[in-house]
């Protein structure tokens, strides 16, 4: 036993089929239970010439299901289509594979084989396979862990081998489109997590998207659940080994095109769907974990796979790269926690513990509920009040001394009307030097206000909503290398644009800075107005600009005024012109 869990030992005997599948086999399907395997509805026309294909009419192709119905096509399709992935220069192969096979398992006297310590605590789904295959299977996963020593964590390796041994002609064949997917070294699409560290930070990272995108299912998810991170830590499970097989295999047809993206939309729509199926009693139990992997085991009674695809590409996310930033900042939080790279397990709980909060604008379900809305590499770490009126004055020098050096920031106000609301603040206060004696504004995409009284709502950077507005700054050809887990994201090369419409953000100059993610030099805007975060002056302080001020603070701390802007698309948050009776603003204890 290792850990809590127990190792699953795979005993071997002379009447076990373990000899190396050598014998070329005509087509595919030897390891398949052919009365478990769905009938197709309809004959599939895939085009003679699919894989001379453009590589855009490939993706739509495989969006449209052109060989969802046919078992051959997969079979032809899959290994050519990984064999296009591009992958480490070394990387095991079949006749790899048919060596180090023979040597674990040539031996007909008994022998035991444990499976990789990788997947502790993993699913290991079989779909229809019989039991030859799920035999193939395990064979297929321990030369994994053989040959790939450094893979300690891997959910989603399992069931993508479990699905490609279907479509394999001998397991050799199915170890190679495995291994590739392993050592894809493409930038910015990684197919499979292979530590703990990269798939919290994915979950965290779909935990970002899924606030963003899908507002109405995180709320009600953030109602009732005492951790939103634990629920969205199970995100690719809802896929593998969630959903039925024929889905799966959909999924699957786009995965091996487009790399993890494609992941991470399709779980937003399955979350989506989960918010239209609630009625308007709300959840039925307790457990919204549970409920979510049952809806996804039933999605069928509930959409179509056609259907869900299509609305997993309606969904506007933004460029392969952002996301890649994304998910970098997210890991390098988790790596300041402590979490490292050979680590299989947390060592401590990753959530903040809002029982001791106290503050005087807002209750602890209240601060939960912004925690929630922030992004998830901060929410790691509990909250730190850096400054308030009712201790530290109504003096704006006083607000920048306490807030300087201190990013990002989360400003909560009270009127004296009882309204509450406030603003998430990417960037440090100081930053406002830089503008000189000129009051510029500055911050990256991931600000955005909120209302909590009466009613709570938070109003995000319009491109987050509508991306199509504004266009990515294209790569340069290069390639570059991905950073290593320990570089300091912070180090980046500013590449501003001088285009007149854009806005520029200095790029960062303190070692530590978590993220350039959404910042406004990744992206050709079409106005500076929808770009306008945050800005300071000795005269006050203005979240949000272009056509009006989401929010502003005159010097005093004392009067505010606040109305509709073009930066955040929001209504006024409280009454348009009011008195503060409170103001706080929050930091992040590290």
């Amino acid at each position: 036993v290792l850990g809590s869990s127990p190792v699953t030992i795979v005993v071997t005997s002379e009447a076990d089929t373990w000899d190396i599948d050598t014998s070329p086999c005509l087509g595919c399907g030897q390891f398949v239970d052919w009365d478990k395997m769905p009938e197709p509805p309809q004959p599939a026309q895939i085009p003679r010439d699919v894989l001379g294909r453009p590589p855009k009419e490939l993706k739509r192709l495989a969006r449209e299901g052109c060989w969802g119905w046919s078992h051959a096509g997969r079979a032809r399709l899959y290994p050519r289509l990984i064999q296009q992935v591009s992958c480490r220069l070394v990387t095991p192969d079949a006749l790899v594979y048919r060596d180090v096979a023979g040597r674990l398992f040539g031996k007909p006297s008994v022998s035991s084989h444990p499976l990789p310590e990788f997947l502790e605590g993993c699913p290991m789904p079989t779909y229809c396979l019989n039991p030859h295959g799920v035999t193939a299977l395990k064979k297929i996963l321990i030369c994994v862990g053989t040959l790939f020593p450094d893979i300690t964590h891997s959910p989603l390796l399992p069931a993508l081998a479990a699905l490609l041994l279907h479509y394999s002609e001998d397991e050799a064949q199915c170890f190679e489109s495995v291994s590739r997917l392993v050592a894809s070294n493409a930038p910015h699409a990684g197919y499979i997590d292979q530590s703990f560290l990269a798939h919290q930070a994915s979950c965290m990272t779909f935990g970002d998207l899924a606030s963003k995108h899908c507002p109405a299912a995180h709320k009600l998810i953030a109602g009732a659940a005492d951790n939103v991170l634990e629920v969205y830590s199970e995100w690719l499970s809802w896929l593998f080994p969630g959903l039925p097989f024929g889905y799966a295999v959909r999924v699957l047809d786009v995965f091996l095109l487009e790399g993890q993206k494609v992941l991470y939309r399709i779980a937003l729509a399955l979350l989506k769907q989960f918010r239209l199926s609630v009625g308007p009693a709300g959840l039925q139990g307790s457990d919204i974990k549970a409920e979510l992997q049952a809806f996804v085991r039933n999605i069928a009674q509930h959409v179509t796979v056609d259907k869900l695809l299509e609305r997993a590409f309606g969904i506007r996310l933004f460029s392969r790269k952002e996301i890649w930033l994304l998910q970098m900042a997210n890991r390098k939080a988790l790596m300041e926690r402590g979490i490292t790279v050979v680590q299989r397990r947390p060592s401590f709980h990753l959530a903040v513990d809002m029982q001791n909060f106290s503050s005087s604008t807002v209750t602890a379900q209240e601060m939960r509920l912004v925690w929630s809305w922030i992004p998830e590499r901060f929410s790691l770490f509990p909250p730190l009040l850096l400054f308030s009126t009712s201790q530290d004055g109504c003096s704006l020098q006083r607000f920048y001394t306490c807030c300087e050096g201190y990013e990002p920031t989360v400003l909560l106000l009270k009127t004296t009307e009882g309204e509450v609301c406030g603003a998430f603040l990417s960037s440090d206060w100081s930053e406002r030097k830089k503008s000189g004696a000129t009051s510029g504004f500055f911050g990256t995409g991931e600000c955005f206000v909120f209302t909590v009284r009466p009613e709570a709502e938070r109003y995000e950077w319009v491109f987050i909503k509508k991306p199509e507005l504004a266009k990515a700054v294209p790569r340069p050809r290069q390639r570059s290398p991905s950073p290593a887990p320990e570089s300091p994201l912070g180090s980046c090369r500013d590449s501003r644009s001088s285009s007149p419409n854009q806005l520029a953000v200095p790029s960062p100059q303190r070692r530590g800075r978590l993220s350039p993610f959404l910042a406004i030099r990744h992206f050709l805007l079409p106005s500076k107005t929808a770009s306008m975060f945050m800005s300071g002056s000795r005269d006050g302080i203005v979240i949000g600009g272009g056509g009006g001020q989401a929010l502003s603070l005159d010097a005093s701390l004392l009067w505010g005024r606040t109305e509709r802007c073009e930066t955040f698309e929001n209504p006024p948050l409280c009454q348009e012109n009011f008195q503060v009776q409170l103001l706080e603003v929050w930091g992040f204890q590290s």
